[in-house]
C-alpha cells in the first residue's frame, strides 16, 4: 500500500462520522476537503456562554490561515429543546459570525462518535487525519493557536 493511499484512508476514517450527517448549515465539506489540511472540529451548542467565548479565536484562525492549510468544521450538539430548532441555530450562527460549515447533531451521534463529554470541545487533527489535541472548555486560545501553528508548519 502506498503512503498517499494510507494517508487518505486515515483521513477518511477520522472524518467518517461527518460524511453521513444529513443536516448541515453551510455546505457539507466534501470528503476530499479534509485531506492535507489541519482540521479543527468544534463541538458546541449555540447558547453556551463558554462556547461563545471560543468563537473569536476560531474566526481569527480562519482569517489568518489559507483554506489550503486549515479547515474548521462545527458540530452543533444541542443541550436544550430551544437549541434543537434549526432556525434558532441559523440565527445564532449569523449573530456569532460563524461562517464555516456546521453539522447539526440533534441526535448526538457525532457527540458519541467522537467521545465528547463537554461543551465546548475542539478536536485538532493534523494533515494526515491524526487527532493531535483535544481542547475542552474556554480560555485556551493560546493552546489552540500554538497547536494549529505547529501543525500547519509540519511539526
Amino acid at each position: 500500500m502506498n503512503v498517499l493511499f494510507s494517508v487518505i484512508l486515515l483521513v477518511q476514517s477520522a472524518f467518517a462520522p461527518l460524511s453521513n450527517v444529513p443536516q448541515w448549515i453551510g455546505s457539507r465539506p466534501p470528503t476530499t476537503s479534509y485531506t492535507g489540511k489541519v482540521v479543527i472540529v468544534d463541538i458546541f451548542t449555540f447558547d453556551c456562554i463558554n462556547c461563545k467565548h471560543v468563537v473569536p479565536e476560531l474566526r481569527s484562525l480562519r482569517a489568518n490561515y489559507s483554506t489550503k492549510d486549515l479547515l474548521i468544521v462545527g458540530i452543533h450538539t444541542p443541550e436544550t429543546p430551544f437549541e434543537h430548532v434549526r432556525a434558532n441555530v441559523v440565527q445564532a450562527l449569523a449573530t456569532q459570525g460563524i461562517s464555516w460549515p456546521v453539522a447539526i447533531d440533534n441526535d448526538e451521534k457525532l457527540w458519541n462518535a467522537y467521545g465528547v463529554q463537554y461543551w465546548p470541545t475542539q478536536l485538532i487533527f493534523d494533515r494526515h487525519g491524526r487527532l493531535r489535541k483535544t481542547v475542552i472548555g474556554e480560555g485556551q486560545d493560546a493552546e489552540v493557536t500554538s497547536t494549529v501553528a505547529a501543525l500547519v508548519a509540519g511539526r
